[in-house]
């Protein structure tokens, strides 16, 4: 029943990235088969091996080492202020993200990162059908983040077709950044979170083959990453470290917005209808939870987090998560926590849209055009990573 279900979640997902598609008889099915295939070797390597049990919990202690460096300084700054037993979202799952992007510019500055994205690049391009560019940016998104990425790629940038530019906008909302990964392992299991971030890289380039298939010439797959003036070490400390801390306030900010805004929404909605705006859209995702292998009786559950996450963001929906978890399957909680890690959401098309514009205006109000269709290709590269997930559990 389980391969029935997960048969008939990839039928509906192609399709629905199929009748979207700008060029369906350009779809590289060899390329698109392949990468499914490598999807599920990877899952099932990740989720059912002693290898993959080793090597995720080899990450999940490094960052575990990692946060409570980063809780060092925390504390130093603001030890004291949460009372004994309390858990201050902000400070134990936000600040760390200076820590992290501390070291993120750490590899960059010594040339490690720009070796590993190269690398990785390179061997991904052979197997996606796509450009060696969109390869590199698709590595670069899930170190660098969804904005940030672009600037790695800023002197091209005025020179790439629309086509193109919307498969790197795909990979940057599709996957999350590093810096980021310490936070999503405070609220779900660390091998969903390293799951969801190996899986979302391909998933990527198969919904983008499908909805966006095109040929890249060796003239035009040029990877050309842009010289700047040499910045000191400690210069570079200090970008980083603030970086890393205009992140925290951002998502900080977003969260006070967007948790008040639906719980206000959720008031009204349900003092006219009876029920909460939450569950209602539960009811609308709940056939995209059941195609995904969530149990029958849960889908209304899952659906209102898909929704969550899509309307707000994944924080919003990972702390509606851990607040039902109890009540749910073990596996409808790994399959909701792998969709969950990603940048897919409304709000997303606004990060990535000003990013570009930043950088140059013309390319930023192209992607604003297509913002709708990214986020629609973004969410089912989630469906798609949460289906896979679904057949290793």
């Amino acid at each position: 029943m389980k391969f029935l279900i997960f048969i008939a979640a990839l039928l509906v997902i192609f399709f629905l990235a199929f009748i979207v598609s700008n060029g369906k008889k350009r779809i590289k099915y060899k390329s698109v088969i392949t990468m499914v295939v490598l999807q599920l070797v990877l899952a099932f390597i990740l989720l059912n091996t002693e290898f993959g049990l080793v090597l995720i919990k080899g990450v999940a202690n490094v960052f575990d080492k990692l946060l409570a460096y980063a809780a060092e300084g925390i504390n130093f700054v603001f030890g004291g202020l949460a009372n004994e037993g309390s858990f201050p979202f902000f400070m134990n799952v936000l600040l760390p993200i200076v820590f992290i992007s501390v070291l993120i510019g750490i590899a960059q500055y010594i040339g490690l990162l720009q070796i590993i994205i190269r690398f990785l690049g390179l061997i991904l391009s052979k197997v996606n059908g796509l450009g060696r560019l969109e390869s590199f940016n698709a590595v670069a998104s899930a170190i660098f983040g969804q904005s940030e990425v672009f600037i790695s790629i800023k002197k091209q940038l005025p020179h790439i077709p629309k086509h193109r530019l919307y498969t790197m906008c795909t990979s940057a909302m599709s996957t999350v950044s590093a810096s980021i990964l310490g936070a999503y392992m405070t609220m779900i299991e660390p091998k969903y979170v390293i799951t969801a971030l190996v899986l979302n890289l391909f998933g990527g380039f198969i919904i983008a083959n499908i909805i966006n298939p095109y040929e890249v010439s060796e003239e035009e797959d040029i990877i050309d990453v842009p010289q700047e003036r040499k910045q000191s070490f400690f210069e570079m400390l200090g970008e980083y470290i603030m970086d890393g801390f205009k992140v925290a306030i951002i998502v900080g900010a977003m969260l006070i917005g967007f948790v008040a805004l639906i719980g206000m929404v959720n008031s009204i909605f349900e003092a006219a209808v009876g029920v909460s705006f939450s569950t209602a859209l539960g009811y609308v995702f709940a056939p995209f939870a059941f195609i995904i292998g969530i149990p029958a009786s849960e889908v209304v559950q899952a659906g209102t987090i898909m929704a969550t996450k899509l309307l707000t963001n994944e924080f919003v929906a990972m702390m509606d998560l851990a607040n039902i978890t109890s009540s749910l399957s073990s596996r409808t909680v790994g399959i909701i926590s792998v969709f969950l890690v990603s940048f897919a959401n409304f709000s997303s098309i606004g990060i990535i849209a000003g990013a570009v514009k930043g950088l140059n205006e013309e390319q930023g109000n192209t992607v604003a055009r297509f913002g709708l269709k990214l986020l629609y290709g973004a969410t089912l590269v989630s469906l798609l990573t949460a289906a896979v997930t679904g057949i290793m559990l």
